[in-house]
């Protein structure tokens, strides 16, 4: 090949990769934190069943995600652990919400349960120490409902801004025990999680919104078969 069919070649080479770069659509998908292993596993499948997009994620706590889509943030699709906090994205860029998944709580305590916590009864213990997400936090007003149900006063030695870590504290020894989600609880092995009565309990759900056209189909995919069965495989529960 000559030294000008040469350049001609790289520079075909270089404009199919430049229009193949044009092509691709990257989305952005704010997610609450208690999401971030399965939404993490969908990403492959997502790309692989939606030719020509990709997707990232940015995980937070949900209210912390809705304020910075309140402030101005870009983002495709939003998926929130309660309907609360998805009702406060602005209404001129959200589209209808859609429930994906549920989930409930546990109680997570130090592995090997060394202070014997059986119940929601016991985190009402003098001297024992509590952590619970933030009033704001989906799962911290999760919580505080099963508190009421249960009929026991707790007063957190914190309150965290989101359910990783409520997770955290209790794994590190900073706290005894915490109420989190079931799905936080098994996916570590720095916790043991001790079950709650269905009676004191709660149905946590996770709603999805897509906030551009790309992002719509992201939602659309959370309720196909394949996604079902990796956020099964991540404990969380059916949206019905």
């Amino acid at each position: 090949m000559t030294r000008a069919g040469a350049l001609a070649a790289a520079v075909l080479l270089f404009a199919g990769a430049c229009s193949g770069r044009a092509n691709q659509h990257q989305l952005t998908v704010f997610a609450a934190a208690s999401l971030s292993g399965a939404f993490k596993a969908m990403a492959k499948p997502f790309a692989a069943a939606h030719e020509g997009y990709s997707v990232t994620f940015s995980f937070a706590g949900s209210q912390q995600l809705v304020a910075q889509l309140q402030q101005g943030a870009k983002a495709d699709a939003v998926a929130t652990a309660d309907r609360p906090t998805m009702d406060r994205v602005p209404q001129q860029r959200r589209r209808t919400a859609v429930v994906f998944a549920r989930n409930k709580l546990v109680i997570a305590v130090r592995a090997g349960n060394p202070d014997s916590i059986h119940g929601l009864a016991d985190l009402g213990r003098p001297g024992l120490r509590v952590v619970l997400a933030a009033p704001a936090v989906p799962a911290g007003a999760y919580a505080r409902d099963a508190l009421r149900r249960a009929g026991v006063d707790v007063k957190p030695v914190s309150l965290e801004d989101s359910v990783e870590g409520v997770v955290t504290k209790v794994g590190l020894g900073e706290a005894d025990a915490g109420l989190v989600y079931a799905t936080d609880a098994t996916a570590t092995r720095h916790v043991d999680a001790v079950a709650i009565p269905a009676a004191q309990n709660v149905r946590a759900q996770y709603l999805a919104a897509g906030l551009s056209s790309g992002g719509q189909q992201f939602v659309s995919f959370l309720l196909s078969s394949r996604a079902q069965a990796l956020l099964r495989r991540f404990g969380f529960q059916q949206p019905q």
